[in-house]
Order: C-alpha cells, then structure tokens, then sequence
C-alpha cells in the first residue's frame, strides 16, 4: 500500500475551505455593495459608480487626468468620460485642458463638488459601520491585513 504525504491528504480539505471563504466573501460584498447602492440612490440620487469616481478625485485635490482615473479605478475612459459628463453637468466637477495638451483634460471637483462627496462619505462611513458593525475592531484589524497580505503576494504576478 502506497501513502500519499500527509500535505496531499489535507489539500482537498483545505481547498474546500477556501471556496467556502471565496463564497462567502463574494456574498457579503454583494449583499454590502448592493445596500450601499440602494442608499447612494436613495440619500443622494446618485449612485456607486459616481461615488467612487467623485473619491479618487477627493483623494488628488489638483485633479486627475482622465486616463489616470479611468486606470485607477479599473474601468474604461468610455465609462469615466459619462460619469464625469454627468458630474461636470450637475456643477460637481470642473474640466480643463492640460497645459500645452489640448487633447488631455484634467478633470477636479468643484467647491459644490467638495461638499457633496463629503455629505456622501461620512454617511458611506455609518452605512459600512452599520452593516460590518458586528465585526469588531481588532477582527476587522486581522481581516484586512489578511486580504492586503493575500493582494500583495499575486498582484505583481498579473
């Protein structure tokens, strides 16, 4: 009779646990990400899209090229240049041309534009305390550095 090493016996075990965790974390961001849609739309009439886009520019005061926000939040310039159409129209946010570049624009939220996102992200902040608030800090503390830890070892490889 032939053993396999004891790492082989315990793989499909271990593997089982890790769909389990990758369904349940699936579950809780859809359940988390569907809710917080529901209150950007309801509260702001706005939505998740626009929220993330209306952050990264809060996060880079001098504004953002558009390519640059399209990359940093992994999606399509196709998708940005509508959300921050839209934004630009409801006086959120201000376009301008790139000095010397006039086929680049530099796009950064207006005054009305600072406000609203910070209306946005201080109920974004009780939402999420609200709906992860069973999980308590120093559980969240280990969760997160787990997941960050998880990102940065396969990150580089794609």
């Amino acid at each position: 009779m032939v053993s396999a090493p004891l790492d082989m016996v315990d793989a499909p075990l271990a593997n089982k646990e890790r769909l389990r965790l990758w369904i349940r974390l699936l579950r809780v961001a859809r359940i988390v990400e569907g809710e917080l849609r529901e209150r950007l739309r309801r509260d702001f009439d706005s939505t998740l899209p626009r929220f993330d886009v209306m952050s990264a520019l809060y996060r880079q005061s001098d504004g953002m090229l558009m390519s640059d926000l399209s990359r940093f939040l992994l999606v399509s310039n196709g998708n940005v240049t509508g959300i921050i159409d839209r934004l630009v129209t409801d006086g959120y946010v201000v376009r301008s041309n790139r000095e010397g570049d006039r086929r680049t624009s530099i796009v950064r939220l207006t005054d009305s534009g600072l406000a609203q996102f910070r209306a946005m992200a201080a109920a974004h902040e009780t939402w999420i305390a609200e709906l992860l608030g069973e999980i308590g800090e120093t559980e969240a503390r280990t969760l997160s550095s787990i997941l960050k830890s998880f990102r940065s070892n396969w990150e580089g490889e794609h």
